[in-house]
């Protein structure tokens, strides 16, 4: 069961990234990634309604009827987006007004609604939560990784935004103040150009690895040439 798990953990995060292999959610990836700070509070959001989402779905998979269970699917994330949007309203409230409608819009989101129908519908409570989680969380490491990008190589610094999620923090300036800064990294032709470097340097990273395992056939010649 553990290691089925861990199977269901690392498909999400890596494996099958929603952002780097599936492609779901190009939106909110290209629109909200213009620092760590955004991306991830939008990231860690979609994590919460997932797993939720995925364990109320696991839950009572065996009460909904099937020709019904998409639009009952989508009134279970749309109540808990509301209850989430409500949520960081009144507590992160700063935070808030930054991600804007692209909070509600994880309702219409369709990593969730593929999730939920994929797995959640025909998998237990406890995996079922886990993928959601996982997934989001994919989903949480590619926003940080575009925005760190995009911010650092637009304007030097880090974290920008930071004291709207915790008061008195400021970012973290890494290169001169007096960086003129890269103004195409911080608009949308920025964000397809850093996305498409992140997707190439997956694909090459699992060429290399599936070049490096010998195939059966290889396997046998080897066998062969030793005797």
């Amino acid at each position: 069961m553990s290691q089925k798990l861990s199977e269901v953990a690392w498909n999400g995060i890596w494996k099958q990234n929603t952002g780097l292999v599936q492609m779901l959610g190009m939106c909110p990836i290209l629109a909200v990634s213009t620092s760590i700070v955004n991306g991830v509070s939008l990231g860690l959001a979609t994590v919460v309604v997932m797993a939720l989402s995925n364990g109320v779905v696991s839950a009572l998979r065996q009460f909904i009827p099937y020709e019904i269970r998409i639009p009952v699917f989508i009134l279970i994330i749309a109540a808990l987006v509301t209850i989430l949007d409500l949520a960081m309203n009144a507590w992160m409230h700063e935070i808030y007004l930054v991600l804007g409608i692209y909070i509600p819009l994880i309702v219409t989101n369709c990593i969730v609604l593929a999730r939920v129908e994929a797995f959640a519908a025909k998998n237990g409570v406890v995996a079922s939560t886990l993928d959601g989680a996982a997934m989001g969380f994919g989903l949480t490491l590619v926003l940080a990784v575009l925005g760190g990008v995009r911010e650092f190589v637009g304007n030097g610094a880090l974290l920008n935004g930071i004291d709207s999620v915790i008061s008195g923090a400021s970012p973290i300036q890494i290169l001169p103040a007096d960086y003129p800064g890269f103004l195409i990294a911080i608009l949308p032709p920025g964000a397809f150009i850093t996305l498409a470097c992140l997707i190439a340097t997956k694909n090459w990273q699992q060429a290399r690895k599936a070049k490096a395992v010998p195939t059966p056939t290889q396997g046998g010649e080897l066998a062969s040439a030793t005797h």
